[in-house]
Formats: structure tokens, C-alpha cells, sequence
């Protein structure tokens, strides 16, 4: 399978689209594979595991960047490095601004984890890059004792294959889905203290045993455990509380559905939405309307409609040209909406399945996922079908309940004790000068005018100084904020150099220095420093292009803008800044032509 393949850049699924906009400290839009030997992980061996991996699955190499109208993904060439665990499960992947893959391999005594950013691929793809790692990392380790390379799946699979966008591929704009009335769920209380922390536990529990009890009500797995946790969370409500029902989000493997090999995100959800208090709060009952909800929404009749209905949004006229800060804004306060009316989540992985050659190697697999609500995720290999709670919300108790009422009905659950190792504390310099420097800056905010108050001149020189401070101090933060990626600084420092010298014009009466010395100078100076950056760095055409676009074409037309409406004095500043711009625009043109229009082909997808 050849990485050569793959195209430069592809757009976001739509079930991605989301994720860039919405992932943030509080849900950091990650979650954690992990497999846990029967032996300590060797970093060597792991490290040449991956690097045959991601040749089997290179859709994993890549990175996000930022068009003009929607988040876009890049073939990168940077490489995965393993590491041993050293931070929070489920840590931030995604950093704004920077470069970087999405995705994390990284080991602990006897564990290998794989997490992943969800805009990248879903559970299903996670698990059979997870599967293809452990099988390599097998065949290494036990090389001498003629362990055979038995395949996982369909081996016939491409990378365009694997890149495939199922939600295009199935998407008809005749299948319409019918209204619903959403209702507000019931809340589970956050946290008051260390809110951004969350809270984990684990369990095992006997396939066999759950299989069993699933039989005897006439339920699946599935069923069975959905109906467990909204009884689970029902016994920490009130009488007033039960107004509101209990809703969860079921995410479903549209792969059932609709055949693909996608290793995108390629899943939708349904939501069972049980009403209390209605004298029919029994785990029977719940069973039974569970079992009814699944059998009339998990169709393909059903999904085809619920799928159909995310599309339009994204295929809207309207909303495909509005600019991708607006989207995201429309986007957010469409997730904190969404969240009202949502309880819980539960997402059942399915069977994690390995050859029998591997199987003796292997303790078990796990997974659990960052999330803003509590989620519930599950995945089985043997007997052992693994369960991960994570929450940032009190839920204690609703753990217990639910391996409770486990208990009841004959069901044992074994509580699992992972081993984490400390996490690094490491030294933020960069968070500390920017805290001690905007400290001092309104230190001497307040020593300027209590000096200029005392001294009473008559002369109100503070506004000044106090101007001239705040300019500084949003230079600063705009470059500390931005520091990932340095060209987009230049353009951002750019920017607010304009305004303030404008700013600066108009609280000085307008003398025209600031626009006609200060801004132009420092134009050239901004491009100058993109460009030995770029030199300095090594940077491909795809990493700079569009900020030398926008850098040349912003220093041509602003300094014009001043010498059209005549509002500098000395022209000669803004002209140099004008023809130095233009020979910028005119020799990316000339020399990098393709780059460019591939590059704003990119930027501008809609």
C-alpha cells in the first residue's frame, strides 16, 4: 500500500466538522485504545511496530489546518515517536496553530496506548489501527518463536479505501427525516472543584455471564446495558426531578449499515429518551421500551434519515460560504444546546477480535473517551468485556448503582485498578513570563498615574504612556497566544499594528506619523522576518504560501488605501511598502505558481 497515493489535503467528514470547533480543555475531543499484555512493553520494539503501521494506514498521517471556510486535513511527513506515558489520559492532541500529528502512541509497564483525536477517525477505525500495532509489536517480540503473521481483515483494502467519505458516498437529498420535539434531559451535577479533571474508572465483567442474563430477558448486550445505566442514573433523582427525562447518546457503526472501509469517522447515534415516575421504573420496563427503541431506530431506513439530516446542514447554500469563525461560533452554541439535551453517553466498541496466534500474548483491551458529559464506553475481547467511565461531573454514585443493579440480577463486576504513572509537572516558562509580564505592565499603568496625579502639570502625559503600554502588552499576547506557528503571528502582529497606529494618529490629533513611518516600516520589516523564517526553517510552499498571500496583499493595499484618502504626509514610506508588497505578490506568481492556486484551492473549499 502506497503512501504516494493519497491525495496532498482532504476536507473533514461531517461528523468531524464539529470537533475543531468544539474541543477545548473542558472535552478535549480525544479518547484512549489501549491493549494490555501478559508482558512489559519494550519502547524499541513499539517504536518499530508504529513505524509499519502508519504504512498500512497512512490516512493517519496528517495534520489539521485552517481554510477560510472549513477546517481541512494535510498530508504531513512528520512521523510518530512513542513515548512512555507521561501525562492525564486523554490530553489535549489537538493545539491550535500547531503543526502536529493527531494522534499519540505511548506505553506504560505492560499497556501500549493509542489515543486519538476525533476529527481524525472514530472507534472503529481506532481499534483496527490498535489491532494492526499489538500484531506487529507481537510479531517483533516473539519473532524467535515462529509466531506467523496472520492478516486481520480484508488485506485488498487501498489507502483510497481508507479515505473515503462514507457520509458522501450515501448521502440523497430525497430522504427527508421527519421532525422531533426535543425535550431538555435530566443534568447530572458538575463538579464544583478541579472541573477540568476527570474522573475514570474501570471494570471487568464475564462476556458469558452478560450474554446469558441478555438471553434471558430477550435483549441483546447492548440493550441490557443501556437499560442498566438509565436505571443507574435514575435512583440519584428526585421526585422534582423527574420531570425530565433521561436521554442517552447510543453512537452507532454506520459501517453495519452502509458497507465501507473508511477509515474516517463514518458513525451516527441514536438516543434512547426514557420518562420516570410514571409507576413504570422497574429495570423490566426499561428493558422493554430499550429493546422497542432499538429495533424501530437501528435500520438503515432510520439511519439513512438521521444521516441525511446532518449532511443538509453542511450542504446549506448559505452556511457553506460563511466564514469558518462564524461557523464555529454557530457550532458552539449549537453543542452547549445539544448538551441540555443529553444525560449521558454509552458507547459499546463491540468485540475487539485477534488471531489465536496473538490471543495468549494479550490480558485484555480497553477504551474510554474525554467527554463533558459522562460517557460509558465498552469493548470485549475473550471473556472480558471491559468497561470505562469518565465524567467531570459527580457521578460517584451513579457508578455504584449501576454495578449494583449489575450485581442484582447476577452479573459480578471486577473493579480494575490501572497503574498511571505521575504526571510531569513540567515547567510552563512561557506561561509564566506571560503572567509576571502582564503584571508588570499594569504595575506601571498604576505608577504612571499616580506619578502623573502627584506632579498635577496639568499635562495628562499617563494617557499616553498608558496607550502606548496596552499597545505593547496586545503585541506581546498576540505573539504568545499565536506562538505555534510563527508566520500567522506576523500576519496577527500586522494587523494590530495598523490599529494602533491609526489609534495613535487619532489621539494625537492626527499628526500622520504612525500611519505614514510606523505601519509602513513595519510591514516591510514583518515580511522580511516571514521570509528569513521561512529560509531559516526549511518550510514547504503548503506552510507558507498563504501567509505571504496575505502579507503581501495586506501590505500593498492598506499603505495605498493611506496614500489614495491622502492621510499621510510623507508619501515615500508607503511607497517602498506598496512596491515591496507587489514584487512579493508578483514573485510568488511568477516562481510558485501551481503552489499558489493549490494553496487557495485548499484555503477556499466550501
Amino acid at each position: 500500500m502506497s503512501e504516494t497515493k493519497r491525495a496532498s489535503w482532504r476536507k473533514l467528514d461531517n461528523a468531524a466538522k464539529i470537533f475543531p470547533a468544539t474541543s477545548g480543555r473542558a472535552d478535549t475531543r480525544v479518547f484512549r485504545f489501549y491493549c494490555e499484555l501478559q508482558e512489559e512493553v519494550d519502547e524499541g520494539i513499539l517504536q518499530k511496530a508504529l513505524d509499519k503501521t502508519v504504512l498500512k494506514y497512512p490516512v493517519f498521517l496528517s495534520v489539521m489546518r485552517k481554510g477560510l471556510f472549513w477546517h481541512y486535513l494535510e498530508k504531513s511527513h512528520l512521523r510518530p515517536a512513542v513515548e512512555e506515558e507521561w501525562k492525564e489520559p486523554c490530553s489535549d492532541i489537538y493545539i491550535r496553530d500547531k503543526k502536529s500529528l493527531l494522534f499519540e502512541v505511548t506505553y506504560y509497564k505492560n499497556r501500549i496506548n493509542f489515543e486519538v483525536y476525533h476529527a481524525l477517525t472514530d472507534g472503529t477505525g481506532a481499534t483496527l489501527f490498535l489491532r494492526e500495532l499489538v500484531k506487529n509489536y507481537l510479531l517483533i517480540a516473539h519473532k524467535s518463536e515462529g509466531i506467523k503473521d496472520v492478516p486481520l481483515g480484508n488485506e485488498s483494502v487501498t489507502v483510497t479505501d481508507q479515505e473515503i467519505d462514507g457520509f458522501e458516498k450515501y448521502y440523497s437529498p430525497k430522504i427527508k427525516k421527519p421532525k422531533e420535539e426535543k425535550k431538555k434531559a435530566f443534568q447530572l451535577k458538575k463538579q464544583k472543584q478541579n472541573r477540568f479533571q476527570m474522573q475514570i474508572t474501570e471494570a471487568t465483567l464475564s462476556v458469558s455471564e452478560v450474554l446469558e442474563k441478555s438471553r434471558e430477558y430477550g435483549v441483546t448486550m447492548t440493550v441490557l446495558l443501556t437499560s442498566v445505566l438509565l436505571c443507574a442514573i435514575h435512583r440519584e433523582m428526585s421526585k422534582t426531578e423527574e420531570k425530565n427525562p433521561v436521554k442517552l447518546m447510543i453512537p452507532v457503526n454506520l459501517r453495519k449499515l452502509f458497507p465501507s472501509e473508511s477509515m474516517l469517522n463514518f458513525f451516527g447515534w441514536i438516543e434512547p429518551c426514557y420518562q420516570f415516575g410514571q409507576e413504570k421504573d422497574s429495570l423490566e420496563d426499561v428493558l422493554a421500551y430499550v429493546k422497542q427503541f432499538f429495533q424501530e431506530e437501528l435500520n438503515t431506513k432510520r439511519m439513512a434519515e438521521h444521516m441525511n439530516e446532518w449532511i443538509s446542514l453542511e450542504k446549506n447554500p448559505f452556511l457553506r460560504i460563511a466564514p469558518l469563525e462564524l461557523k464555529n461560533v454557530c457550532m458552539q452554541a449549537g453543542a452547549k444546546l445539544a448538551e441540555k439535551e443529553l444525560t449521558a453517553v454509552f458507547s459499546n466498541m463491540s468485540v475487539v477480535s485477534m488471531p489465536e496466534e496473538y490471543r495468549k500474548y494479550i490480558y485484555r483491551f480497553g477504551v474510554y473517551t474525554s467527554t463533558g458529559k459522562m460517557e460509558l464506553c465498552a469493548c470485549s475481547f475473550e471473556d472480558k468485556l471491559s468497561l470505562g467511565f469518565t465524567s467531570r461531573s459527580d457521578t460517584e454514585n451513579v457508578i455504584r448503582n449501576f454495578f449494583d443493579i449489575l450485581s442484582q440480577v447476577g452479573i459480578e463486576a471486577k473493579i480494575e485498578t490501572p497503574t498511571y504513572p505521575e504526571t510531569k509537572k513540567q515547567t510552563e516558562l512561557a506561561q509564566k513570563l506571560f503572567q509576571w509580564f502582564s503584571f508588570l505592565c499594569i504595575a506601571g499603568v498604576t505608577l504612571t498615574f499616580g506619578i502623573n496625579t502627584m506632579i498635577n502639570s496639568g499635562i495628562y502625559w499617563a494617557v499616553f504612556v498608558t496607550g502606548l503600554i496596552c499597545s505593547t502588552w496586545l503585541v506581546f499576547v498576540t505573539g504568545f497566544k499565536k506562538r505555534h506557528n510563527i508566520l500567522k503571528n506576523g500576519m496577527w502582529e500586522m494587523m494590530l499594528i495598523t490599529v494602533g497606529c491609526v489609534l495613535w494618529d487619532i489621539g494625537t490629533k492626527w499628526k500622520g506619523w504612525s500611519v505614514g513611518y510606523v505601519f509602513p516600516i513595519a510591514v516591510i520589516c514583518i515580511i522580511t522576518f516571514m521570509l528569513t523564517a521561512i529560509r531559516v526553517q526549511k518550510l514547504k510552499a503548503k506552510d507558507y504560501m498563504i501567509y505571504l498571500l496575505m502579507a503581501g496583499s495586506y501590505g500593498m493595499t492598506v499603505p495605498f488605501i493611506f496614500l489614495l484618502t491622502r492621510v499621510v504626509t510623507n508619501t515615500i514610506p508607503s511607497l517602498l511598502c506598496v512596491m515591496f508588497s507587489f514584487l512579493l505578490l508578483v514573485a510568488l506568481i511568477i516562481f510558485k505558481k501551481e503552489e499558489v492556486l493549490q494553496e487557495i484551492h485548499k484555503k477556499f473549499h466550501i
